[in-house]
């Protein structure tokens, strides 16, 4: 359950930091830039519904649907799920540093014209996209773990979330050991092996449907090491794509996976503006 847990509370301060940019911009705007506080609630309000509507769809879509199609529904899911936390790293490497800034210049705008609409529209589409990366998130990992309890999972959702709280508490106040770049700079890490081992776990169910070869199956055994069939080692696994016996296929797609990675990442670097 550390997972779902890592994810909730790594989303819900990402979705917290942008609609605390809104909030504090709008709240010492003076009188008229207040008058747009209404409409970022209610645009929090619909980006909320509009995630939670997008997980009852999958759901509800993923029970209609029997015997191979379901299986390769959660294929694409779980593979989704990966490309997608490597795309939310990749975005706020390169976005991250203007984000603040960009939000202002846009609410500026929407000030001079009286178009609070604007903060109506910025702030669903930030939650809605918060909040729909965290459905498919928390979809992936369903699926790339067997036995867990809806219970469990609910448990761990509601921690991550009260611990985004917490967090988002502490950054504010700032400092130098606990501040949003470290922040940052930890939890992507965190994410993209996490992405890794969600990519590996729809690589291998492919591979149990014969789909694509494996090689050869397996290259070594290291569970004396480090079983994955333990509580701790499957914990390790989910998180890094760590596996004691893995297949040829499932390190080449490894291996490949944090090559296309470094690459995407090095491209997102911000570039240091020349000095006059």
């Amino acid at each position: 359950m550390g997972q779902i847990l890592f994810i909730v509370w790594r989303e819900s301060v990402e979705a917290l930091l942008v609609v605390g940019i809104l909030h504090a911009w709008l709240k010492n705007g003076g009188e008229a830039a207040r008058h747009g506080l209404p409409y970022l609630w209610s645009g929090v309000g619909v980006g909320i519904l509009g995630a939670i509507g997008l997980g009852g769809a999958l759901l509800g879509f993923s029970e209609l649907l029997s015997g191979d199609a379901q299986d390769y529904f959660q294929i694409v899911m779980v593979i989704l799920a990966a490309i997608l936390i490597v795309q939310m790293v990749f975005w706020m490497r390169k976005h991250g540093r203007t984000l603040k800034r960009e939000m202002e210049t846009s609410l500026s705008a929407n000030l001079q014209n009286a178009n609070w609409w604007g903060v109506f529209a910025l702030a669903a589409l930030a939650i809605a996209r918060e909040g729909s990366e965290t459905v498919i998130f928390l979809y992936g990992l369903g699926l790339a773990q067997h036995g867990d309890s809806t219970g469990a999972m609910m448990l761990a959702a509601a921690l991550g979330f009260a611990l985004a709280f917490l967090t988002f508490y502490l950054l504010q106040l700032g400092g130098k050991i606990f501040s949003w770049r470290r922040f940052f700079q930890v939890t992507e890490i965190i994410l993209l092996f996490l992405a890794a081992g969600l990519l590996l776990t729809g690589i291998e169910r492919l591979m149990s449907l014969d789909i694509i070869p494996t090689l050869i199956d397996p290259i070594w055994d290291s569970s004396h090491l480090l079983d994955d069939t333990t509580s701790f080692g499957n914990l390790v696994s989910t998180l890094t794509g760590y596996r004691a016996q893995p297949a040829l296929m499932s390190l080449l797609v490894y291996v490949a996976y944090w090559v296309c990675v470094l690459l995407f990442l090095k491209r997102a670097r911000p570039q240091a503006t020349p000095a006059k």
